[in-house]
């Protein structure tokens, strides 16, 4: 047994010892994980640095199984082929442990599954961080060009003058103050420069460009909106700069991209952060041939620390045409399933866009308000029908792949349903596990289609705040009414869904503990008040669950991860306090002191390279979802972490 002076310190090697080659085995390993349970023959009871002993022991824990209705336990013994060997209490698992048995007190701090993120974009928290960033700032006209005029200077300056593009990331497209004034691309031609000038807002869906820009990407009156995506115009029909959805592709395609090198060094620090944060599994919502190659250079690099689902986007044109869809997602996981770390099954499909003003793509199945009650002709934009979707989701179901959509309002979730719906009567399948994520806004009557439907209810709880996002930029513009049934996930939950948690990073800061604690209480650490908490608050146990065993089931991963208990790969985290009893509003600032996947440990708070991603992470959980800050406060990458202090 190893001793230590630190409450978390120890040795690394034991343990990268033990859990070297059969650890990185199970951490991306896709099979199940049909290990022998503790006290089966091959476990072994002895002391030795054998192979009954385990390769590390956590002990006077509280350790969150997941798993209702089972005896406390304070122990959890991990294997030498990375999974978990036992759990129980720390005297029954003194046997499990070794003369190189690495021995951590949990100090009454909570040992739980690590986090599953159900729909996220590491690779994009990447490639913003190479750019400059708004952070999501709310700003007058004068403050957003001084800020930008800086950023210019920081970018090159008169060198880059007149070709080099500022791209500026993390725009807040509801920010211009005062509240209410439209984007507009003069705004941005008044500034210094002749140089091409996009910002990308936070949420994914909007991008704001000056004429420069338009000119080189040929953006004009005569420019026909691409089919998903939308060129906003003025009242004579001129670009406003603003594009929306696919239309942004218009622009960014002229954009010039990172150097590979540049872009896997950003991405692995990146999920550097996210295994900082306790994730040990993602899905990642957004995934091409790019996205593809570069997962591929992270796992030769052995810089891929997660298991990762890639969802493969499918664009709406894709979606009218199934067989040759299946093809192509077909095609990509033929050419990339051998990259260690990735699990293809996973489709994506945008049936909306989203739903704050002056936005207000998301798909409603009323209209949209003008902001003094009375309903205008808006009803927002459906990317896909309820008939291609059905016909769509058919035959991936049939060829055992999962759907993924993105549904935000109440129309878009209704058509994912109504699709679900026909797949399962054309196929037969009754557990395809379809998801539709983030769920701004459902119908009641849809409440009891996904259990019945079998979907996973995908959502993203951190938003589930009172806000500039959920009032003053949503509200007038969509009634009480409809505004009470916001993110309804205790609804869904006493309707039989089945939860899932996802993070939808970057388009927020990964804020993993704040997020967990946003669900339960419905404000977080930077929310104005709450936001229906008695009506759709959920239990500790049931946000504990969703980001877990939840989202382990959502990506068909439950009979390896999501649950702490023998045979089940040794995915773990260790925190810095017990979450399972700790006052609500102390889950958001929990650290990380450990996690592991496949018993391989990919973050130690206590190893140098931990130290600093602990830091970042407690920088980017410094600051409140991005439409509420009132300014640009130090730095330009705290969404993502990688703050850069001037």
């Amino acid at each position: 047994m190893t001793s230590s002076s630190s409450p978390f310190s120890l040795s690394r090697r034991g343990l990268l010892a033990a859990a070297g080659a059969a650890g990185a085995a199970g951490l991306l390993g896709a099979g199940s994980a049909a290990a022998a349970p503790a006290g089966s023959p091959g476990t072994g009871t002895g002391t030795g640095g054998g192979r009954g002993s385990a390769a590390l022991v956590f002990r006077g824990a509280r350790v969150f199984t997941g798993l209702p209705g089972r005896a406390p336990v304070t122990a959890v013994a991990v294997g030498r082929d990375g999974k978990i060997l036992a759990t129980g209490s720390d005297a029954a698992l003194r046997r499990y442990v070794g003369r190189d048995t690495e021995v951590v007190d949990a100090r009454g701090n909570t040992v739980m599954s690590g986090v599953h993120d159900g729909h996220v974009h590491p690779l994009g928290a990447g490639d913003r961080s190479l750019r400059p960033s708004l952070e999501g700032a709310e700003t007058t006209q004068a403050q957003l060009r001084e800020i930008l005029t800086g950023f210019l200077a920081d970018t090159g300056g008169a060198g880059a003058e007149p070709d080099g593009w500022l791209v500026v990331e993390d725009w807040n497209p509801v920010g211009l103050l005062p509240t209410g004034t439209v984007p507009h691309h003069s705004m941005l031609d008044a500034l210094p420069t002749r140089r091409p000038i996009a910002l990308v807002g936070g949420d994914g869906h909007n991008l704001w460009a000056n004429r420069r820009a338009l000119e080189i990407a040929g953006i004009t009156a005569a420019t026909p909106d691409p089919v998903g995506g939308k060129i906003v115009r003025d009242a004579s029909g001129q670009p406003t700069g603003v594009l929306k959805d696919d239309a942004q592709d218009l622009l960014t395609r002229h954009v010039p991209a990172p150097s590979r090198t540049e872009l896997v060094a950003a991405c692995a620090k990146v999920l550097e952060l996210a295994a900082a944060s306790g994730v040990t599994t993602m899905m990642d919502a957004l995934v091409g041939r790019h996205e593809l190659e570069l997962y591929r250079d992270l796992s030769a690099a052995g810089k891929l620390p997660q298991r990762i689902v890639p969802a493969i986007r499918l664009d709406v044109e894709q979606t009218r045409d199934p067989a040759a869809a299946l093809a192509y997602a077909r095609g990509l996981r033929r050419e990339f399933d051998g990259v260690r770390g990735l699990r293809f099954g996973m489709v994506k499909v945008f049936l909306d866009g989203v739903i704050e003003y002056p936005a207000q793509t998301a798909a409603l199945l009323k209209p949209y308000l003008d902001g003094n009650g009375r309903p205008t002709a808006n009803r927002g934009e459906l990317y896909t029908s309820a008939a291609d979707y059905g016909r769509l989701s058919a035959a991936f179901n049939e060829a055992g792949w999962q759907m993924h959509a993105h549904g935000l309002g109440d129309r878009a979730v209704r058509t994912a349903l109504d699709g679900y719906a026909y797949a399962r009567r054309v196929t037969g399948q009754r557990d395809p596990r379809n998801a539709v994520a983030h769920l701004q806004i459902v119908d009641p009557a849809d409440l009891r289609r996904f259990a019945q439907l079998g979907v996973a209810a995908c959502m993203q709880l951190q938003w589930a705040a009172r806000d500039t996002w959920t009032m003053e930029a949503l509200l007038p513009y969509i009634g009480p009414e409809r505004h009470r049934w916001m993110y309804p996930a205790r609804s869904l939950e006493k309707a039989g869904a089945r939860l899932t948690g996802g993070s939808d990073w970057p388009v927020d800061a990964l804020q993993v503990w704040n997020q967990l604690r946003t669900a339960i209480d419905r404000q977080g650490a930077f929310g104005a008040g709450e936001l229906y908490r008695e009506l759709e608050g959920l239990s500790r146990d049931s946000v504990l669950r969703m980001h877990t065993a939840g989202t382990a089931w959502q990506l068909r991963q439950e009979a390896l991860t999501g649950t702490v208990e023998a045979g089940k790969a040794a995915d773990l985290v260790l925190l810095d306090r017990d979450v399972t009893r700790c006052p609500v509003a102390d889950i958001s600032g929990t650290g990380v002191r450990m996690t592991l996947v496949g018993g391989r440990v990919v973050h130690d708070a206590d190893s140098a390279a931990g130290r600093a991603a602990a830091g970042r992470v407690a920088r980017g959980a410094t600051g409140p979802r991005p439409a509420s800050y009132s300014a640009v406060h130090g730095g330009r990458h705290r969404a993502c972490g990688c703050a850069q202090q001037h």
